[in-house]
């Protein structure tokens, strides 16, 4: 009897020791066809100066970009471009380079939306220099001390003027009146 129960013991063992492999081998196939199934998608949204409004939806794994635009669902494919993206259909052509579009319908320009870009050069008493490209559409500025690294700083919430920072670094300003420091220490006044 007990080899009887010994052998059906290990008979048991044996059994949970396949169905788990299995399991393991059928979880590895389910991760990999998952792993394929990913799809990159990006949804911008933009608004022209003429409050029409085109919405985006990249989808990166199969290249193909589908708008909504004044009621219209448009489906175009992705084309290769020296920079920027680039995709077209037989009747629509959209041209997009970092926030910048143009949509295009048979030739004719029917949307265009840039970033409200400010650009300002400010050199100070001692001749330190800070060149700053304000986006006002995100936010954010990019700043250059006395021709430096670029250092990109996020907006936020003043009582009023302007705040930038990121990490160690802090943009505020005020009127006239500019200070950017790095860790509390003030690196350029005016």
């Amino acid at each position: 009897m007990k080899k009887v129960i010994k052998t059906l013991s290990i008979l048991v063992l044996f059994f949970l020791i396949s169905c788990t492999e299995s399991t393991k081998q059928d979880n590895a196939n389910i991760s990999e066809a998952a792993k394929e199934e990913i799809v990159d998608i990006i949804n911008s949204s933009f608004s022209d100066k003429n409050g029409e409004k085109l919405e985006i939806a990249y989808n990166n794994t199969k290249g193909i970009a589908t708008l909504e635009f004044k009621g219209e669902k448009i489906k175009l494919i992705q084309q290769k471009s020296a920079s920027g993206n680039w995709y077209k259909n037989e009747h629509y052509e959209l041209i997009a380079k970092g926030n910048d579009i143009e949509l295009k319908k048979d030739g004719n320009l029917v949307f265009k939306y840039e970033d409200d870009i400010v650009h300002s050069n400010l050199k100070n008493k001692s001749g330190q220099t800070l060149d700053m490209t304000f986006n006002n559409s995100t936010n954010k500025v990019k700043v250059y001390f006395n021709g430096g690294e670029q250092i990109e700083l996020v907006g936020q919430n003043p009582a009023s003027g302007i705040w930038y920072k990121y990490e160690n670094y802090e943009l505020r300003g005020k009127g006239e009146s500019v200070k950017f420091s790095k860790n509390g220490k003030i690196l350029f006044e005016k």
